[in-house]
């Protein structure tokens, strides 16, 4: 544990986001002391036992192998780069639904780069494909990603009913991917031969599986601190590595994003600009939090806006759509760009990402709006 102690606290030093955030709540505290006892009343604390119980899961089903494998069998029965193309997105954004986007993005990206070493394809290209793919799929579930866990738990609506008011959105976003990424790929025909044995832990595996549903029940329920719990037991009983590899530097930074964002909000100049746009017109609303995204990310802003409206479905699609674009837009646009170890792959990532947005954000509009969805 202290090993996995240091390496958190070594990703933290480099992680250019904390350090914001931190530097930000040191700032805060320096102005107003007064308010420092009052911090952790800040903190969406349900939402946070949520995502620690999600990325225990989805770590879990990484470190036992399994998704791996069938990763490497599913893209090695594609015949033609537009086919392995289109597989590919499609599997980033399933797996986004129910991984998160950005475990998804660990899952998909390394099997992505293996095999376009193999074959030839434009890996770069494709690994931003899989970024627009787990921003659209992830939109569909409350835990596809954190401002959709957020916006959840801030509803109160049900897991199904949350996925019902998002599935139009989804259903439109992944059309105009898939009728591009058809476009942008060619019927080259490749091969792919397994070269590796990739071993699997069934007892993590099915553990993880297990658990799964009755986590996703007890959140539902509102039970998410028990839940976690729960979770955490399991794990440092059965597999205490799943526990040490955990981001916890990621909870961190959510902790942190409350913290400053909502002390941030009370700010009385900031709360008049805020009062300003009036975000009580779902319009307005819509267009903020896209704007929003694209300056300080999708996260932030959700967190943000929800200080100042409740219209959570506005909310939820205006973020979602908000993580194309710029590549601030989505954490999980950075991931992707960090994996392809790419220079250059900042510029491919724009030159299909902000006409992306553009597409997004008129099919967003159209079905909260004009198709009686709102």
């Amino acid at each position: 544990m202290i090993r996995a102690l240091a390496r958190v606290l070594r990703g933290l030093r480099e992680d250019r986001f904390f350090l914001i955030l931190l530097a930000a709540l040191v700032a805060f505290s320096v102005f107003d002391p007064g308010r420092i006892p009052r911090y952790g009343a800040l903190v969406d604390w349900p939402t946070i036992a949520a995502l620690a119980g999600l990325l225990l899961l989805t770590k879990g089903l990484e470190l036992s192998g399994a998704l791996r494998r069938l990763g490497r069998l599913w893209v090695g029965a594609m015949s033609t780069e537009r086919a392995a193309a289109l597989s590919l997105v499609t599997a980033a954004a399933l797996l986004s639904t129910v991984l998160t986007n950005d475990v998804a993005l660990f899952v998909v990206v390394p099997l992505t780069l293996g095999v376009c070493r193999l074959t030839g394809m434009p890996a770069t290209r494709m690994v931003v494909f899989e970024a627009l793919a787990v921003n659209a799929g992830s939109a569909l579930t409350p835990i596809g990603n954190p401002q959709n866990l957020f916006i959840w738990q801030l509803s109160k609506v049900s897991f199904g009913e949350f996925v019902w008011q998002l599935l139009p959105l989804v259903a439109a976003l992944m059309a105009a991917l898939l009728t591009l990424t058809a476009c942008s790929f060619s019927g080259r025909p490749i091969r792919v031969e397994e070269h590796e044995d990739v071993p699997v832990d069934r007892l993590l595996l099915w553990a993880s599986l297990a658990l799964y549903v009755p986590f996703l029940v007890a959140t539902d329920m509102h039970l998410a601190g028990w839940a976690v719990a729960a979770v955490l037991a399991a794990y440092l009983l059965m597999r205490p590595a799943v526990v040490a590899e955990l981001d916890w530097g990621l909870l961190l930074v959510f902790v942190l994003m409350f913290v400053d964002l909502r002390l941030l909000a009370g700010l009385d100049a900031v709360r008049g600009a805020m009062l300003g746009l009036g975000l009580q017109r779902p319009e307005n609303l819509y267009w903020a939090a896209i704007g929003a995204s694209q300056l300080i990310s999708n996260v932030p802003a959700a967190i943000a806006l929800a200080e100042y409206a409740r219209d959570w479905r506005v909310i939820a699609y205006g973020v979602n759509v908000g993580g194309f674009g710029f590549m601030v837009g989505s954490l999980a646009n950075l991931i992707a760009l960090r994996l392809t170890g790419d220079r250059k792959a900042l510029r491919t990532f724009h030159a299909y990402a902000v006409p992306a947005l553009l597409v997004a954000a008129v099919l967003g509009y159209a079905i909260l709006f004009f198709a009686g969805c709102s």
